[in-house]
């Protein structure tokens, strides 16, 4: 059974400005999106699922069914407020559904398969895909997932700080936690975080979580669980979010299984910020050049 791949297309883009999911970065009007399908198809993808908002639902479907249609199944899910909540009735405040776990979650009736999860505004590259495809169609199972860990240093921004989830595992490359760390940054040869006005360097190998993640089916059910306790203890909060490292903690902590850390040599391009894409694009035609891309992927 070929794996599915589950793309978070329902984020605002609120540093970037406007819907930086449908901006086009490669030479024939390719988006990022148009990268990871190309990938993930060409690595053992079966299915693609894009979860998207109802306000750009249309364009979105129409621009993709023209690329897509005859080279892989697709699907397309709304993240709404109100779905899989059990009837919870949010804050007034609240403006926006629940964040990436949620997202995922809103996934579970059109997925039976093992899946992975991307960001749509990420460029991840064809390593990362190949060893997720691989780790889907072999190893998954309900009491393991795994997460792609690519380099701090490939994943930085030159036009601001990012931030990270630095992967922590053991010896047998399993995660046992992911600490978020803020503004970091290269500087003077090395790159930092600053913490309450102290900087720490960490190596530029570190293994950071870019949303690249790799699950069994079951985990639906896990998270279902896991959304309800959280609208129980914090749906209150109208900027609570569920984000999926939220699911993937519990998910060890619980002792309901592990989480392999899959390390890739990928480069990930991001727009973070708008003065991102030019750089992106430069990137990206590097890669043609270097014969990984086509000069237009859909033909």
């Amino acid at each position: 059974m070929k794996p599915t791949l589950v793309i978070l297309a329902a984020g605002m883009g609120s540093r970037y400005g406007g819907i930086k999911q449908m901006d086009s970065f490669g030479p024939s009007g390719e988006t990022i999106i148009d990268y990871s399908i190309y990938d993930a198809i060409r690595c053992g993808f079966g299915k693609i699922v894009f979860i998207i908002r109802r306000d750009f639902a249309d364009v979105f479907r129409d621009t993709f069914e023209k690329k897509l249609r005859g080279k892989v199944q697709t699907q397309y899910v709304m993240q709404e407020m109100d779905a899989y909540t059990g009837g919870f009735t949010p804050a007034a405040e609240r403006t926006k559904p629940w964040g990436t776990a949620h997202a995922v979650l809103c996934s579970r009736d059109v997925v039976q398969e093992p899946f992975a999860v991307i960001n749509a505004d990420d460029f991840y590259g064809k390593d990362a895909f190949e060893k997720a495809a691989a780790f889907l169609q072999k190893d998954v199972s309900p009491r393991l997932w795994s997460i792609i860990g690519y380099q701090l240093s490939k994943t930085l921004s030159e036009n601001g700080t990012v931030s990270r989830g630095v992967c922590q595992a053991d010896a047998q490359h399993h995660l046992i936690g992911i600490v978020e760390r803020v503004k970091i940054y290269p500087e003077e040869g090395r790159i930092v975080y600053e913490e309450s006005g102290v900087k720490t360097a960490l190596p530029p190998d570190t293994p950071v979580s870019m949303n690249f993640w790799c699950f069994h089916p079951e985990a639906y059910d896990y998270i279902d669980g896991l959304f309800k306790k959280f609208l129980a203890d914090k749906g209150d909060n109208p900027k609570a979010e569920f984000f999926i490292p939220i699911v993937g903690d519990a998910f060890i902590k619980d002792g309901k299984g592990a989480i392999r850390v899959i390390e890739t040599s990928a480069q990930w391009f991001g727009v973070t910020y708008k003065e991102d894409a030019p750089e992106v694009k430069a990137s990206i035609q590097a890669l043609i050049a270097a014969g990984v891309y086509p000069e237009t992927l859909w033909s």
